[in-house]
């Protein structure tokens, strides 16, 4: 039988006390054709009759229900080694199963046809907080947490999301079982039961009434998180504005005035609100699911067959909207004006475009974006820069909804000069594009793009498990050829000239709407956004300036602007992509030096493992001089910028063709990686530091950049809390850092003749330490080593100068306070970070111990402090690593007070104390397994291997064998070593616990910081070992006082790693 939810937990029926209502089990017939169905042994549902004892007793029947097998060919990347099938279950619900016999982490995810376009115009935000209470339990795992608690205790994972058309649910596992040998059908792996607990929720949840409230706050919260964020904020005016008849205007995130406060005054169940949104459209056939494990397709078949079968198939049409579209004539020819929370000046063009839901062989928007975004010589871009009116500049075409035309949108951000311009800029677009009407589609500029997203296809790398399955699940609600769900999106497959001419002719001042944002300008905002409060102003735009546009658009052929014709050919496009591949018993744990003298160190590692023609060079340019005080590290982040701005044309067709490069200061002067396909890569290097050595600071682009900057700054400052909040804890961690206001109180003062006397100061005398890393030869590394000497010909720094890291050492029963008022006088959220210092980074016992902590406490703190007590939709603890030490954190932004979110934390941190000690041997092992786990989990790309080789040189540990050592000291800690670290370094009363609290703290009020402090006499007194917090008030005096450790004590001497001779 197929279960079917009545009122989600209830059946239509009841049954006596010796009815035992079985799963559905799924049994595998191979037939004489080769192909497979399986037998859905079910219970067969009795008739009401039969229920009510008017028939004999529930009997059993065996039925056939054949899984439909749809391909297992599906068109792959040439080093991929997954196997993969697409199937349909007999209700409907298709699913991808991927086998990947390397993976480490299992992952499945369930791609619903249904998002918050569905949502009832009364209660926006249904389908997300459907979402949240999905979680909350099934009628199997009645248990709110029982779904979390069995993933994290096998080192897993999980989230989801609410789109416009689709809720996507999505986690990851371990993917062997728990004896470390090779799952199968008898020997299951976690995933088995991370299934069995995710197919519930589509099954029978419970929609427990005691999570309601909370969960719905926690709605709220997310809700409030976003209120002060420029991105949701003019995304949701452009909705708002948009045609009310059509989807596209909603609200998508809800709130509880919406959710909960206003329904309810009017007599309305909230709960059976969202069991009735339930019900209408979650349905098995618009569910797309995707699974990978290690397990054969034959076992994963089986396992989807026995728990998915049971979704109900409602038989749901696919959701779709074709009788409205989201601007119509009355939302066209439109100018919005609109201010920022942020000072940021944007010009805005949207245009209602093509659907292109069908067009994935041909996609004309990649091609229109390529051309209208393009940053080279030639482009709009290259124009309105050399004009000194834009800094950036973005085009892209973004679907809407099936059913309905998609928008092209083309984003400039301005300068103070493009701002009173804007509408020039706006005519340099048309003119543009009517240099794109009058010449006629080139095939061989989509030959190009073909060529580089074949490339891309070939080449493209494993991603994290889940990461890989949230996506294609997705995907699979495309309709894409099933043989195509990993390359339809990415490959370009068919030139169709008509439909880029098409597309191209959208592009119309009448087809357009244009926003300005600023903070500044006209500043006779006259309107309040509904959701979001954002001041605007709206209008059509003036007939005067619609004819100018008329009239650059209709530029004659020959008679645009001289600057703007379309790109030439890309000679960055990579032809030599040959990989030499050698068999190799087990791949290079370390990179080898293989140069070492006073002016280069050059570390080198082959690729011996992804084999994919790729390389990547990382070179630290060190000099103490950098970080000698904030004006000096401002003066290098200029010469970053202005590196970066000098290339941004020459590099853009590097870009293009897979080549990317980036300059930014690190922890012992400037860091500058250029990675990509290796066939081209030493003619951007060699461009990037010519251009470093070369840089001639002009006033008018250093101008430029130093307002950008200076802005730039203080828009940091407002940021949301919780991504500031890290900043201040290592500056008051490290020896030697700056915060963002130090920067900002100092950029105003640097001038144009300064940077250009540093930079030779810079450049005259420093260290180079380089990374060479994937698809090249030991020659080739030395070469391109050889070739940075030979540009920059710097003098030799003495290693007595190398900058030295050191973190400050916080003794033992230390208790230290600081705290900081935001900028932003409407955020209403404070934020805390409780830091807890353990001790040396270099102690494995310490590294193993916390690492085994934040297993232990990860789940329970999401669970008591986010889940149940509600505090704040951000909550989070971990590890918090610094240049030399270890320690553990928590991190909480809510409307709540600060000194309340501490008081909760020692309060859960005590009761964890108890939890620990009356922890079974079998949950402590599970726990240790779960970081084993983790720490040996395989890395997924040529990238991720790269960043873990240069973050032991950068650090200067050379802890190459990290993760492997910090395993095995894991698997040997016991539960009393654990109670004993518990007890001196984390327990609130212990005296021997060092502490440093930072509070950033909001001038906005809220209810709730209104309904904490009514309440202060209720907050349970702190608990405490006695010492009391000492306020830092001056960060200078505070560090006098503090102990800096040792520099980074090397795991290995250099000299093990050395490979100094010629051999290749």
């Amino acid at each position: 039988m197929s279960y079917r939810p009545a009122g989600l937990a209830l059946r239509l029926c009841s049954f006596s006390p010796s009815t035992v209502l079985t799963r559905p089990r799924a049994v595998r017939l191979v037939l004489r054709s080769g192909h497979s169905c399986f037998f859905i042994m079910s219970p067969m549902t009795p008739r009401q009759d039969e229920a009510a004892g008017l028939l004999p007793a529930l009997q059993r029947e065996t039925y056939l229900k054949p899984v439909k097998r749809v391909t297992d060919q599906l068109e792959i990347p040439s080093l991929d080694d997954r196997q993969y099938r697409v199937i349909q279950l007999p209700n409907g619900l298709e699913a991808l199963l991927v086998h990947d016999p390397e993976t480490d982490k299992a992952s499945a995810a369930l791609d619903v046809n249904v998002g918050n376009f569905s949502d009832e115009d009364n209660m926006p935000g249904m389908a997300h907080a459907v979402e949240h209470l999905l979680f909350m339990g099934t009628k199997k795992f009645p248990e709110e947490n029982a779904y979390s608690v069995y993933l994290s205790s096998h080192s897993g994972s999980s989230n989801a999301y609410t789109g416009s058309c689709s809720t996507n649910y999505y986690f990851d596992i371990s993917a062997k079982p728990s004896n470390g040998e090779e799952p199968s059908e008898t020997n299951r792996s976690p995933l088995y039961g991370g299934l069995d607990r995710f197919a519930q929720f589509f099954i029978e949840p419970l929609f427990l009434p005691s999570t309601l409230d909370r969960e719905l706050r926690a709605v709220d919260s997310e809700n409030k998180k976003n209120l002060q964020s420029d991105q949701w904020r003019q995304h949701q005016l452009e909705k708002s504005l948009s045609n009310p008849k059509h989807p596209y205007c909603h609200f998508s995130t809800g709130n509880l005035e919406k959710l909960k406060t206003e329904p309810e005054s009017q007599g309305i169940d909230v709960r059976q609100k969202f069991i009735d949104f339930y019900e209408k459209h979650y349905s098995a056939n618009r569910m797309k699911l995707c699974v990978l494990g290690r397990e054969s397709l034959d076992v994963l078949e089986t396992w989807v067959a026995e728990l998915f079968s049971g979704v109900p198939n409602k038989n749901l049409p696919q959701n779709r909207w074709e009788d409205e579209v989201p601007f119509n004539k009355e939302n066209l020819a439109m100018q919005c004006f609109a201010k920022p929370v942020m000072d940021s000046r944007e010009l805005s063009l949207f245009f209602p475009f093509l659907d292109e839901e069908k067009l994935f062989e041909s996609q004309p928007s990649r091609y229109i974006s390529h051309l209208i975004g393009h940053e080279g010589p030639g482009s709009i871009m290259a124009y309105v820069k050399s004009k000194g009116w834009a800094n950036s500049l973005s085009a892209g075409a973004y679907s809407v909804c099936p059913g309905t035309p998609g928008i092209f949108e083309c984003q400039v951000r301005l300068t103070k000069e493009g701002l009173k311009n804007y509408k020039e800029v706006v005519k340099v677009f048309f003119q543009y594009v009517s240099l794109l009407r009058q010449t006629a589609p080139q095939e061989w500029i989509f030959n190009e793009q073909r060529e580089m997203a074949d490339v891309e296809f070939k080449f493209k790398q494993k991603s994290p498990a889940s990461r890989f399955t949230s996506k294609i699940s997705s995907v699979m609600q495309r309709p894409l050829p099933r043989e195509w769900l990993l390359s339809g999106q990415s490959r370009l497959r068919k030139f169709d000239p008509g439909m880029i001419e098409k597309g191209i002719n959208l592009l119309r001042p009448d087809n357009m709407r244009m926003t300005i944002v600023s903070r500044d300008y006209p500043g006779d905002w006259d309107q309040k956004e509904q959701w979001y409060g954002t001041e605007y102003r709206s209008e059509k735009i003036p007939e005067d300036f619609l004819a100018e546009l008329s009239t650059a658009l209709n530029t004659p052929a020959g008679k645009q602007l001289s600057a703007l014709h379309v790109p030439h050919k890309n000679q960055f496009i990579p032809t030599k992509l040959e990989v030499e591949k050698k068999e190799v018993e087990k791949p290079a744990v370390a990179p080898r030096v293989i140069r070492n003298d006073q002016i280069v160190r050059t570390w080198y590692k082959k690729d011996d493992t992804f084999w994919v023609p790729k390389a990547t060079l990382m070179a630290s340019i060190k000099n103490p001089i950098v970080y000698a005080s904030i004006k000096n590290s401002a003066k290098t982040k200029f010469i970053a910028d202005l590196v970066r701005d000098a290339l941004e044309e020459y590099s853009y067709d590097a870009e293009l063709a897979g080549l990317q490069y980036n300059i930014n200061l690190d922890t012992r002067g400037l860091l500058i990686d250029v990675s990509g396909y290796n066939d081209k890569l030493a003619v951007l290097l060699e461009q990037v530091f010519t251009t470093m050595r070369d840089l001639v600071v002009k006033e008018d682009r250093f101008e430029i950049i130093k307002e950008r900057l200076i802005r730039g700054y203080k828009n940091c400052e407002l940021q949301q809390p919780f991504t500031l909040i890290g900043d201040y804890v290592s500056w008051l961690t490290s020896e030697h850092d700056y915060v963002v206001e130090q920067f900002s109180n100092e950029l105003p003062t640097i001038t144009a003749e300064e940077v250009r006397s540093f930079h030779k100061q810079i450049m005259s005398q420093l260290h180079i330490e380089a990374f060479i890393h994937g698809n090249l030869y030991k020659e080739d590394a030395l070469k391109l080593t050889d070739m940075l000497e030979s540009i920059l010909k710097p003098g030799v720094l003495p290693k007595e100068e190398w900058p030295i890291m050191r973190s400050l050492e916080y003794p033992p029963g230390s208790n230290y306070l600081y705290k900081k008022t935001l900028k932003d006088p409407e955020n209403i959220n404070h934020c805390i970070e409780y830091f807890l210092h353990i001790g040396s980074k270099g102690d494995r016992s310490i590294r193993a111990k916390t690492q085994l902590l934040d297993q232990i406490i990860h789940e329970p703190a999401f669970d008591q402090l986010r889940t149940k007590e509600q505090l704040g939709y951000i909550v989070f603890s971990g590890l918090r690593g610094t240049a030399t030490t270890y320690g553990f954190r928590f991190i909480i932004q809510s409307e709540r007070p600060s000194e309340y979110l501490e008081s909760r934390i020692d309060s859960f941190l005590q009761a964890q104390a108890t939890a620990l000690q009356e922890m079974t041997d079998a949950n402590f092992e599970s726990h240790k397994r779960s970081v084993v786990v983790k720490r040996l989990e395989k890395l997924k790309n040529l990238d991720s291997e790269t960043n873990r080789h240069w973050a032991q040189i950068s650090n200067e540990y050379y802890d190459f064998e990290g993760a492997r050592r910090d395993a095995a000291r894991v698997e040997k800690l016991t539960k009393d070593e654990m109670i004993e670290f518990y007890k001196t370094f984390i327990d609130p009363t212990s005296p021997k616990r060092a502490k440093l609290v930072v509070q950033l703290i909001a001038q906005g009020t809220s209810s709730k910081s209104k309904e904490t402090a009514a309440k202060k006499e209720e907050v349970t007194p702190p608990i405490s070992n006695g010492t009391q917090p000492v306020l830092i008030t001056s960060v200078r005096d505070f560090k006098v006082k503090m102990a800096a450790t040792a520099g980074p004590q090397a795991v290995h001497d250099l000299s093990e790693f050395e490979e100094l001779d010629s051999k290749l």
